[in-house]
């Protein structure tokens, strides 16, 4: 009857019986030999390996790997700790749950090279029945239920695998997608008036907001940036009293719960990554819900619940001020929401240069390269100076006053704008020497550190330059067509051109 209802599994079917072989042929790849955890013995395969310390040392591999719950690293941890500890078989068996002796991440490091025990998955271990059928033959009634089982684990395992496989071809065809628009955006320019950045779809601008999702970053921006936005608010009651508010990148929510305490009717909070969540239960916990409204999603992507907002307020500074551009958000949230009449905040940004005299730091980064050990790597500095460095900058260094180079009026500018280039004069000096209420922070190394530091532009040739003298070049500030987050910054100085990333 068992045999009318499987017959594909008879042994009388040397079709199905091929078959079977070349299920379990993964597990004799090459005929790769396996050494054994306890004795000097080499087997031919994993699963004989697992018969061979169960029949000769009684250690069960897979009853230990369930019995702790260990994960990938855990078993090659485990793996590695036996190999080079060379432990007893008792040793294994007789552990407590925890602690694990082989905790230190130093039993990462394989002990045999090409192990195939190291190249076992420990779940697929656990999973599959065939190989408690290897260790424990059986016959008649019972081997045709083990092997009904087997069949039963494999049919799940290629429906788990086609589940993955078709995962991973949405992930491709994304991906291809993805590609296939950065190649148009290099070759042809957009008809609308939006910048690339609101024009990018949200698959595309995950990586960005997920890096927004950890709470560390959150803890990195609130000192100079948070108290200086609640001083305005708290010191202008008057703007914001009765005032419909739109946060664009809320984040915590601080700047939006701020708003709502210095009088704002209604704040209007909006977020695209996932520490939205937090914000809504922060919002909950400081009883703002009936004043502050949190909507996930990107400002370009969503709708709001009123037409017209009088206030809008964000944090969008990013490194070198434009980095990540989440400037082009706040200007299609005004061009689209913002009121006649209305304010964005903050609303006048600068960006100054100044000149660096950082011998130590320039031979760190580039002179390095000129003897490595005793040898000539003088090719590398091609791929290390165009990177910009963003790190503190010693205020004693600067020779010269900072001078700015772009001021931005936020309740104007536009999105083309923001990409400029301009002259600049810096003159060197002998030692370092800055009815509404304004409040300003700066983000330049003679003043507190913010998270921000500084955007440092290494030559790859240093400039010798005298107290007194003008030093007279040109920067030119774009965005990278290829990630409209990142920027490319030129600079054209004593007839020397060179292009930095900062990304």
């Amino acid at each position: 009857e068992a045999t009318e209802v499987m017959p594909e599994l008879s042994c009388d079917d040397d079709d199905n019986t091929e078959d079977d072989e070349e299920q379990w042929q993964w597990m004799e790849e090459d005929s790769q030999q396996v050494a054994c955890l306890f004795c000097d013995r080499l087997l031919s395969s994993v699963p004989a390996t697992l018969q061979h310390c169960t029949a000769e040392h009684h250690v069960n591999l897979v009853d230990i790997i369930r019995k702790h719950n260990l994960d990938n690293y855990g078993y090659i941890k485990m793996i590695n700790f036996v190999r080079s500890t060379k432990c007893e078989p008792s040793c294994l068996t007789g552990l407590p749950d925890a602690p694990l002796p082989w905790e230190s991440e130093d039993f990462l490091r394989p002990v045999l090279q090409d192990d195939l025990l190291l190249q076992t998955d420990p779940e697929e271990l656990c999973d599959n029945e065939g190989l408690r059928v290897l260790a424990c033959p059986l016959s008649g009634a019972e081997s045709h239920d083990a092997l009904l089982q087997r069949a039963r684990t494999m049919e799940e395992r290629a429906l788990r695998s086609e589940e993955a496989l078709a995962r991973a071809m949405d992930d491709l065809h994304k991906l291809k997608l993805l590609a296939q628009g950065l190649v148009l955006n290099t070759e042809s320019s957009r008809s609308s008036n939006l910048g690339s950045v609101a024009e990018l779809r949200e698959d595309e601008d995950e990586a960005y907001f997920s890096s927004y999702s950890h709470y560390g970053i959150h803890e990195e921006m609130r000192k100079v940036r948070t108290e200086s936005y609640r001083d305005f608010m708290y010191s202008n009651p008057d703007v914001f009293k009765n005032k419909v508010v739109l946060d664009v990148g809320c984040g915590t929510g601080i700047l939006s719960m701020f708003a709502a305490r210095a009088g704002a009717k209604e704040v209007i909070s909006v977020d695209q990554s996932d520490i939205i969540y937090q914000a809504m239960d922060i919002v909950r916990s400081n009883h703002l819900e009936d004043k502050i409204t949190l909507i996930k999603g990107r400002v370009e992507d969503i709708s709001l619940p009123v037409e017209k907002v009088d206030i809008i307020i964000s944090e969008w500074m990013g490194y070198f001020l434009l980095f990540e551009s989440m400037l082009d958000s706040v200007l299609y949230a005004r061009d689209r929401y913002l009121a006649d009449g209305g304010s964005v905040y903050p609303d006048l940004c600068n960006i100054s240069l100044a000149a660096v005299g950082d011998t130590e730091k320039h031979q760190d980064h580039i002179g390095f390269w000129d003897d490595v050990y005793g040898f000539n790597m003088m090719c590398m500095k091609k791929a290390v100076v165009p990177e910009a460095l963003v790190e503190v900058v010693k205020a004693d260094t600067l020779i010269s006053d900072p001078t700015v180079i772009q001021t931005f009026d936020c309740n104007r500018v536009s999105v083309c704008e923001l990409e400029f280039a301009t002259d600049f004069y810096l003159k060197i000096k002998n030692t370092t020497d800055c009815t509404v209420s304004n409040v300003t922070f700066s983000t330049g190394p003679q003043v507190t550190r913010t998270h921000w530091k500084q955007t440092v532009f290494l030559l790859e040739r240093p400039v010798s330059v005298q107290a007194g003298e003008e030093l007279q070049g040109k920067i030119t500030v774009r965005k990278n067509k290829k990630d409209p987050r990142s920027l490319l910054v030129t600079f054209d100085l004593r007839d020397r051109k060179q292009t930095y990333s900062l990304q």
